[in-house]
């Protein structure tokens, strides 16, 4: 976490640096960020969340550990020699909410243990949701003081396996894991008083579990900056509603604000959030949406050429999507939007089914489909017209992957100027 702290360092100098976090499994997705962050010589902050990856699996079907391997494994084929920071999103008991506090809690802790002896280094302990028999809201102490159970199993995970000593987000005013769930109305900024509720409460509990060390290294706090986005929009960042939020942070030494849901925020948005100490900025559904969109963009071009199978990718992924709703009717409610949402909501569902066996035979078929010969330009200036003028310039292949990953990396643009202002001569 050298590189991560580092930046952080910067930013409380006064350098407004910051780092953007890819939460996201889909290999394409991932080789898209590496290799974006390698040509513009920068690590890349690649976090799982407890829902995706845990050790039962979660929905990628990869423990921790597997998904370690899954990452180097890209690394080693699509940027090698790139610098890998791995991170874990909102460990705690979201998984396990239906199950009493003390089930769920001793099921995050082998949690958070399995993820820091699997070489994750960033840890966001996630404790803000009611579990069986809780009440509906949780005093603040309350979950600072399983949080601290959670930092002590992280702590003797790492001292067992050795290596870099974690570094660790807290935060109770988090948005939900996943996305939001419901329309959104207008968006309440975190009040600075709270900022120092969270932090008494934490620190006093992490003293009060023996974690003194470890609360040094505690480098940053969730909170909402009045961003956030549902099936249909997008609350974009007003600097001025969240300035005293932003003014509080300065006086704490070595910590920042870490900003989630910021997909779909302009680029100039991204930035005003890093200037106002947001330093970490969490992106995840927007980079599957761009992948989706490039997908059934292609897939608009092969119906064109004729050489569309009898089932295109589009109607692969959708009859995925209706044969096992779990990822997603709690979020399209409407039935007279349902088919919209299921393929353009911007919180982006599709993206929980990316992995089932018969979508990812579709795309590789679709991608080796296309990929037999150079797709007509005039096809690529309709259905990919922010690939199609690289391509012409001769600055990317006319190549179904490549275009896919551009698409994925043009969104990237907006978070690595956000975070790298004044990039030095190694970046693009």
């Amino acid at each position: 976490m050298r590189e991560l702290l580092n930046v952080l360092r910067e930013h409380k100098l006064g350098r407004r640096t910051g780092i953007y976090s890819v939460c996201s499994a889909h290999p394409l997705v991932l080789e898209a960020a590496l290799r974006h962050a390698q040509r513009r010589g920068r690590p890349l902050l690649i976090e799982a969340t407890s829902n995706q990856v845990n050790q039962y699996g979660g929905y990628t079907g990869m423990r921790p550990a597997g998904f370690k391997s899954y990452v180097d494994t890209i690394v080693a084929r699509a940027a090698p020699g790139a610098v890998v920071l791995l991170g874990g999103d909102h460990l705690g008991p979201n998984c396990w909410r239906a199950e009493n506090a003390d089930a769920a809690l001793a099921k995050s802790q082998q949690l958070v243990a399995d993820y820091v002896t699997a070489g994750f280094r960033k840890i966001h302990l996630d404790c803000s949701m009611s579990c069986g028999g809780d009440p509906a809201v949780l005093p603040e102490e309350l979950i600072a003081g399983r949080a601290a159970q959670l930092a002590v199993a992280t702590e003797n995970a790492w001292r067992a396996a050795g290596g870099e000593a974690p570094v660790y987000v807290i935060g109770t005013e988090v948005p939900t894991p996943g996305g939001a769930a419901a329309a959104l109305g207008g968006l309440e900024v975190t009040a600075p008083a709270a900022v120092t509720e969270t932090l008494a409460a934490h620190r006093q509990a992490f003293r009060r579990a023996g974690l003194g060390d470890a609360w040094e290294r505690v480098v940053a706090l969730v909170v909402q900056p009045g961003v956030e986005f549902d099936n249909h929009k997008v609350i974009d960042f007003q600097p001025a509603r969240a300035h005293e939020l932003a003014r509080r942070i300065e006086s704490e030494p070595g910590l920042i604000y870490e900003a989630h849901s910021t997909d779909y925020q302009s680029p100039r948005a991204l930035a005003q959030l890093v200037r106002e100490h947001f330093a970490i900025l969490k992106v995840g559904p927007a980079l599957t949406f761009a992948l989706r969109a490039a997908l059934w963009a292609l897939a608009a071009i092969e119906r064109e050429l004729g050489i569309q199978p009898r089932e295109s990718v589009k109607d692969v992924v959708l009859a995925a999507m209706r044969r096992d709703p779990r990822h997603w009717s709690a979020y399209y409610t409407d039935p007279l939007s349902e088919s919209l949402d299921l393929q353009y909501s911007l919180s982006d569902r599709i993206r929980y089914y990316w992995v089932v066996p018969e979508v990812l035979a579709a795309c590789e078929t679709m991608l080796l489909n296309l990929g037999r010969q150079p797709m007509p330009l005039a096809l690529l200036n309709q259905y990919l017209p922010e690939q199609y003028p690289a391509v012409r310039a001769g600055l990317l292949a006319n190549e179904p992957r490549e275009l896919v990953l551009d698409a994925v990396a043009h969104v990237l643009e907006g978070y690595a100027a956000a975070c790298d202002p004044h990039p030095d001569s190694g970046s693009d």
